[in-house]
This record gives C-alpha cells, sequence and structure tokens, in this order.
C-alpha cells in the first residue's frame, strides 16, 4: 500500500461521505442548543471524530482477528442504529412538545446521550474495516485518523449552522432536533437493510 495523495484525497473524502449521519446529528444538536459554546461544539465534533477513528478501526481488527463472528452480526448494525436514534430523537421530542411554554431553555444532550449519537451515526464506519483489511495496520490508522479529522470539520460546520438557526426558531427547535434524528435513523435503517 503506497501512501501518496490519492490515498490522502480518497480518505477525505470517505470521511465527507461517513460524516453525514454526524453532520446531521450535530445540525440537530446545534438547533436544540443556540447558546452552545466553542469548547461545547469542539466536545461534540471531538466524539463524533473519535467514534469515526474507532469503529473502521474496529472493523480492520476484526477482519483480522475475529472476522466471522463478526460477518455474523453485520446484518445488525442497522437495527442497533434505528433503535438508539430513535431513543434519542424520540426522547427530544417529547421534551420539545412537553417544554413548549419554556422557550428559553436549551435542551443540551448530556454525556450518555452524546455517546449513544456517536456510536448510532458511526456504526456503519466498521463496516470500512472490511475495505481496508487489505491495508497495514499503519495505513488503516492514518485513514481512520484522517476520517475523524474530517469529521471533527464536518459537525463543526453542523453545530454552527445548527446553533445560527436554532436562535431564530427558539422553542421549536427541540422538535426539529428530534425529528431529524428520528428521519436520520429511519435512513440509517433502511439504507441498511434494503440497499446493502
Amino acid at each position: 500500500m503506497e501512501l501518496d495523495i490519492f490515498f490522502i484525497l480518497n480518505s477525505m473524502l470517505f470521511g465527507v461521505g461517513l460524516a453525514m449521519d454526524a453532520f446531521s446529528v450535530s445540525l440537530a444538536n446545534g438547533l436544540a442548543e443556540p447558546k452552545m459554546k466553542w469548547v461545547r461544539m469542539s466536545l461534540i465534533a471531538g466524539t463524533f471524530g473519535f467514534f469515526q477513528i474507532i469503529m473502521p478501526l474496529a472493523g480492520w481488527v476484526c477482519i483480522h482477528t475475529i472476522a466471522s463472528i463478526f460477518t455474523a452480526y453485520q446484518g445488525c448494525i442497522p437495527w442497533i442504529a434505528l433503535i438508539l436514534l430513535l431513543y434519542i430523537g424520540g426522547k427530544m421530542l417529547i421534551e420539545g412538545i412537553k417544554n413548549k411554554e419554556c422557550e428559553n431553555e436549551a435542551a443540551t444532550v448530556g454525556f450518555w446521550g452524546l455517546m449513544l449519537q456517536g456510536v448510532a451515526t458511526s456504526i456503519d464506519a466498521l463496516s470500512v474495516g472490511f475495505t481496508i483489511a487489505e491495508y497495514s495496520f499503519p495505513s488503516a490508522l492514518l485513514e481512520s485518523l484522517i476520517i475523524g479529522i474530517v469529521t471533527f470539520g464536518v459537525c463543526t460546520g453542523g453545530l454552527s449552522i445548527g446553533k445560527k438557526f436554532g436562535t431564530r426558531l427558539a422553542g421549536k427547535a427541540t422538535v426539529l432536533g428530534g425529528t431529524i434524528l428520528l428521519l436520520i435513523g429511519l435512513e440509517i435503517f433502511i439504507k441498511g437493510v434494503f440497499f446493502l
């Protein structure tokens, strides 16, 4: 495996493709929390980037160690993402509907909610381990790092856009954010079950 500009460009494009679910969830998080500070934005984008680094590496390790067990559970990936995002999005939607009168309160995502979002939006990246199985570990690590860095940038953009519109949407932002998460969960499920 030769490391060149095409490898880096391919990794970046891979990162953009994989980051789209995380971008949408970041957008929803920004909508729900329009006064989010830069440190929190970095934490959220960093969480998504971290999981986008870990998941392809976990897939690569599975291929090189326990491939037969991993492939047996690959069909569960869309179900897991659906359940996690339906839970998180449904909870946001319910909180947004209940708190309509409290328009000044921002519905922030807690630590465990953020972890669930990170797993749900990156679980499909496990299968990237299959596509990079022929790479050496350093090459697989480099590709995963590039994917994570791109995800961080894309999610920071999503949070910024969400914050901007969240300020304008005020009390409706949590409902909109929850609805977006529900739709992302359905989209991941439909793609994973019917198109793979």
